[in-house]
């Protein structure tokens, strides 16, 4: 998630997001204050509202120009424009700070604001410019988290500056005293507007002008623009109703914010304002939590599920506040309703900008701000209206809760679906750790039928989890008829078919895709019972005939070897590391809808290229691997040869870490010579070496002299670990390894077994059995990067000097895998490796792959 903030621009942007929130605040918490020092009751309430309705107007009177504007010049260009006359405002409000005229610094909140409206549109917009719409969950998360800890800090901060620059005990009758006494505050907002000025320009300019856009004064003051702006976006189910959520939410934080002091003054007897101000506060870092939490969640797709738990949570929140008295207690409240709050938030306002055409985002961000603004007035005028006629504060709280419940409900009615997914999701992600690509070239609107490969009984919930917008699944008639799944299939719009009979649920598909809903088929027809790709059926053509609607082609890599997927028993066993598996979706490029068959499973097999290139990045090393599938099937045979007894995997793993122990002391060196032949003594010298972090150079008994001195010296090898019984069969039949190779110090490995001390071996295999596999890893495997050398390969020399070729651990770890999956083992299986460790296939496929798969 923390990646974002590398992007060129980025850190810059949301330091100004922070300073003009900073500066907003800070000018209306001292004039908020002074209200609370000189009025009580219902003429505090009221005037505490209108301060917050002079702030909100702005963005109802000038939603489209400001969104005109955003649109027709760069984002940044209006941004700065912006700043410039935001310190014009300022150093008006610190002039009449000094003259003490409080009504004349009153207005100046709305002019504060206008400045507002014209950055508001452009800043949110900016985001999506800039991050594109994969990282946009993450740049909103970020985005909203500085505005409202500058929210909260401008708060805090200037509440606690106006009770120090303030008398102690002393009553105030006017507000001209009060206003000379924090006038010097004023020159700490004409300073931040300053640095904001400055950040500006080292914002990155992400468009151009569009000249052809116009703007109609005319219609504007005849409101023609407004309406058209707004019917539009109405007639976008997803944005408004992103819209109307937000709007809502902020609403209810306006109430809150304007109702609370008085609440607390007149039930919980608090009369500080820092301390009431603190608790407010509480909330902003909730929603500072809650708002990073939210782009964690949604670092690979929108997480919408998230938006019925944070009205849930909102709902709860709001309720408590009147039950508390302890101001501990309100603290922890607040809190919550800011971490829940965060969590409904974001998810919504990646939606909104995500589904925005990027040609009217600025339009669509504006007729947010003027739908929440009309919103939040709305609520703010009931709460006036309500306070004049002598509703208390507890019975506003009362209300307030009323409207929350109405609208976490009708959330929750709206996202049954989403909430049902995000907390079926919660599970799979406690086994699962998903990485999707290609996010980009899913289409925000239309019908989309998403086609891919079919590996488990879970495929329909990666997909889902991947996919921002809601999919609507085709499954085999017979599981959908199940009468403990039927009930559930149908909530999330499942599309029951069946072999034989399948026109009317292709029609079904088909309806639904000219609808402009998102569909996905598995055009195998069933799970795959190999791991690889079968025959694709040519159902989905016909469904996907005449309805202009866009194929997605989508690869899933990472479940094949789950308890979800067809493997043999053995294979699941020995995949199961009791560690989040890596699962990749990986999403092609959109194809038209005509595509045929043959070509799209061409596509989808392009995409498993793509998804293993994905997983080599992530992929354990060959040594974490081996230690992992030895210790689960511990007391299974690991390695056999003729002339020794079978070896399990305790006595093997107790034999390579005890090698390790020695060449480590023997060899300080990085390279390490092996000359063995294919045996279990050639296994776990290997393993024993890739263990210590350090590269494998096995040499090739049956080449020349002349090649073997040359791979030696290319290697810098200094000493070489191979059997005195091995090099007698070798000079027996002609071939003098030290004669060949005079400067290697040789050392025998049955002397380093002869020399190894019974009791270190007893302790080690006692670590073996007892210490758990993460242990064992942090006690016995060196840390290596996947890009650091493995091992060092030579041709044998036929052909002029042997050529040497390096592999890392990512090519052996990503090769080693891919062979496994073809094999699909079973439990009664075992490898029989003929080929020697010097040549390539020898050392991969069989020593390496079948050690860190658990195969004997």
């Amino acid at each position: 998630m923390w990646e974002v903030l590398r992007t060129r621009g980025f850190l810059a942007f949301i330091m100004m997001a922070f300073l003009n929130a900073f500066v907003d605040l800070g000018h209306k918490i001292l004039i908020q204050n002074t209200v609370f020092k000189l009025y009580d009751g219902q003429e505090q309430i009221v005037l505490s509202t209108l301060v917050n309705a002079l702030i909100l107007l702005p963005f109802i009177l000038l939603f489209t120009p400001t969104g005109f504007l955003a649109d027709k010049y760069p984002k940044v260009q209006v941004m700065r424009y912006s700043a410039w006359a935001g310190l014009g405002i300022v150093l008006l409000i610190t002039f009449s700070y000094y003259m003490g005229w409080f009504w004349f610094s009153f207005a100046l909140t709305f002019f504060l604001a206008v400045h507002s409206a014209f950055y508001s549109p452009a800043k949110m917009g900016y985001i999506r410019e800039l991050l594109g719409d994969k990282q946009l969950p993450q740049g909103n998360a970020f985005a909203q988290s500085t505005v409202t800890l500058a929210i909260m800090l401008g708060t805090l901060v200037f509440s606690v500056l106006f009770e120090l620059v303030l008398p102690n005990n002393q009553t105030f009758t006017n507000a001209e005293e009060i206003l000379h006494y924090f006038a010097p505050l004023a020159w700490l907002l004409v300073l931040m507007t300053g640095v904001e000025i400055w950040l500006s320009y080292r914002l990155p300019s992400t468009r151009s002008t569009d000249p052809e856009m116009k703007y109609s004064w005319d219609k504007y003051l005849k409101g023609k623009t407004g309406l058209a702006t707004f019917s539009w976006v109405k007639n976008q189910p997803l944005i408004w109703l992103s819209i109307v959520g937000l709007s809502v939410f902020w609403a209810v934080a306006q109430v809150i914010l304007a109702t609370y002091p008085a609440y607390s003054k007149e039930y919980l007897g608090m009369t500080n304002v820092a301390l009431v101000q603190t608790l407010m506060a509480c909330a902003g870092i909730g929603i500072v939590l809650g708002s990073l939490w939210a782009g964690r969640l949604s670092r690979t797709h929108i997480e919408t599920g998230l938006i019925p738990v944070g009205a849930l949570g909102v709902m709860l929140s709001v309720a408590l506040v009147t039950w508390f008295e302890s101001p501990a207690w309100q603290a922890a409240n607040f809190l919550f309703l800011g971490v829940m709050g965060g969590l409904f938030m974001v998810p919504l306002s990646a939606l909104m900008q995500y589904h925005s055409p990027s040609q009217h985002l600025g339009r669509v961000l504006a007729a947010y701000n003027l739908v929440s603004t009309a919103v939040m007035l709305l609520f703010l005028l009931v709460t006036m209206a309500l306070a004049w006629y002598g509703i208390g504060s507890k019975l506003l709280f009362f209300v307030l809760n009323i409207v929350v419940i109405a609208g976490a409900l009708y959330t929750v009615y709206q996202l049954p679906q989403s909430l049902l997914r995000f907390i079926a999701s919660r599970f799979f992600h406690a086994a699962y750790r998903l990485k999707v690509i290609g996010f980009e070239n899913l289409p925000t609107s239309g019908g989309v039928l998403l086609l891919g490969n079919h590996i488990s009984w879970i495929d329909w919930a990666l997909v889902q989890m991947a996919s921002p917008r809601q999919v609507r699944f085709v499954m085999e008639r017979g599981y959908y008829e199940r009468w403990y799944l039927k009930g559930v299939l149908d909530l999330f719009g499942v599309i029951p078919i069946a072999s034989g009979s399948s026109s009317e649920s292709l029609a079904e598909i088909a309806r639904l895709l000219q609808k402009g809903e998102m569909v996905c088929l598995f055009p195998e027809g069933a799970i795959s019972r190999t791991g690889q790709l079968s025959e694709f059926k040519r159902g989905y053509e016909k469904a996907v005939h005449g309805t202009n609607a866009t194929i997605i082609p989508f690869y899933l890599h990472g479940l094949w070897g789950s308890r979800f997927s067809r493997s043999s028993g053995f294979l699941r066993e020995a995949r199961q590391s009791g560690l989040k598996r890596d699962i990749i979706v990986s999403f092609g490029k959109p194809l038209p809808s005509d595509t045929p068959a043959y070509q799209l499973k061409q596509h989808i097999f392009d995409l498993s290229f793509t998804s293993w290139e994905a997983y080599s990045h992530i992929i354990d090393p060959i040594p974490v691997s081996w230690v992992r599938s030895a210790k689960r099937l511990s007391f299974r045979m690991g390695a056999t040869d003729v002339m020794g007894e079978p070896l399990g995997n305790n006595r093997l793993m107790t034999a390579v870490f005890s090698f390790a122990n020695i060449i480590r002391q023997r060899s300080p060196e990085q390279n390490i010579g092996i000359l063995l032949p294919t045996s279990s003594g050639s296994a776990i010298a290997n393993m024993a070496v890739l263990t210590l972090g350090k590269t494998v150079v096995n040499l090739n008994y049956t080449a020349s002299a002349e090649a073997l001195q040359s791979a030696a010296q290319q290697a810098e090898l200094k000493n070489l670990y191979t059997s005195k019984l091995f090099l007698k069969k070798l000079l027996e039949r002609g071939i003098d390894i030290a004669a060949a190779l005079p400067e290697l110090n040789l050392i025998y490995m049955e002397d380093l077994k002869a020399g190894m001390a019974k009791s270190q071996l007893i302790l080690t295999m006692l670590a073996v059995m007892i210490f758990p596999t993460r242990l064992l890893q942090l006690l016995y495997l060196r840390h290596v990067h996947l890009d650091d050398t493995a091992a060092i390969l030579f041709s044998s020399g036929s052909e002029g000097a042997p050529k040497g070729v390096e592999l890392s651990h990512r090519n052996l770890a990503i090769n080693s895998r891919q062979i496994a999956d073809m094999l699909n083992t079973r439990e009664d299986d075992v490898l029989m490796g003929t080929l020697p460790a010097f040549h390539a296939f020898g050392l991969l496929a069989s020593t390496f792959m079948p050690l860190s798969e658990g195969i004997p």
